[in-house]
């Protein structure tokens, strides 16, 4: 009996995670909206023209725990960063942003860096994100790591990583355990979505990074792309296959 109820609540889990769905997003702004995905996880969209690609929506995160909040990947703009600073105080009075972690070097991630620097908000970033930041002569994150880092935000633990090359040479991702949320940016792909910019990627080392990805954080409850729709581990599985041409 015992080994019976056991596989059926792995089932329950195992199905909770495929059917991870967004829900109704919050409208801050034309430009800025908010998905709630827990009590603790929430996803920042932001609307930008991005050349040839048109509008685009892109996806950062907000991640709350106890008094503290650290924010993933900024909007594309300083306006749009004061937008979500002002929507994270109205909404978690008393929570103090005690960070901001960039994913990679493009736009869509650190455009508003600016903004939380303004304000005395420290920021994270890969040491390669660093380098190809001062070589773009934008903002550049003030605090660098190179393999991972370890934080600890309301007395839980945040992880950074990096993993290797994929969409670009200096994505990284973060697990934060205690919400089992992993925001994975531009290197993990929404269901059915396409390839992407892929001016800076390494194709041939894409699936094996996102594959090291899902060994390492694969009872993730939530995971985040850079793009698109938020969803389970099964993001990852396809984003591998996607750049494996299995799909």
């Amino acid at each position: 009996m015992r080994t019976t109820i056991a596989i059926f609540l792995a089932f329950c889990a195992a199905v909770s995670t495929l059917v991870a769905q967004e829900a109704a997003p919050t409208i801050v702004s034309p430009d800025l909206e908010v998905i709630r995905l827990s009590d603790q996880a929430y996803i920042h969209r932001s609307y930008a023209v991005f050349g040839s690609f048109g509008r685009v929506a892109s996806n950062g995160l907000v991640y709350v725990a106890g008094k503290e909040c650290l924010v993933f990947d900024t909007p594309p703009s300083d306006e749009l960063s004061e937008q979500l600073i002002g929507w994270i105080a109205e909404n978690f009075p008393g929570v103090k942003i005690t960070g901001v972690v960039v994913n990679h070097f493009h736009e869509d991630c650190l455009g508003g860096l600016k903004a939380f620097h303004n304000r005395g908000i420290p920021s994270f970033a890969g040491e390669k994100t660093l380098e190809l930041a001062r070589k773009d002569g934008v903002e550049v994150p003030q605090h660098g790591f190179s393999k991972k880092k370890k934080m600890k935000l309301g007395g839980e633990s945040v992880v950074l990583f990096y993993p290797g090359e994929a969409h670009t040479r200096d994505n990284t991702v973060a697990w934060m355990p205690g919400g089992k949320v992993l925001f994975g940016g531009c290197m993990v792909k929404s269901l059915g979505a396409g390839k992407g910019n892929v001016a800076d990627a390494n194709e041939a080392a894409w699936p094996k990074t996102v594959a090291r990805v899902r060994k390492k954080f694969g009872d993730a409850r939530w995971v985040i792309p850079g793009h698109g729709e938020a969803g389970g581990v099964e993001l990852l599985d396809f984003t591998v296959r996607l750049f494996s041409n299995k799909s």
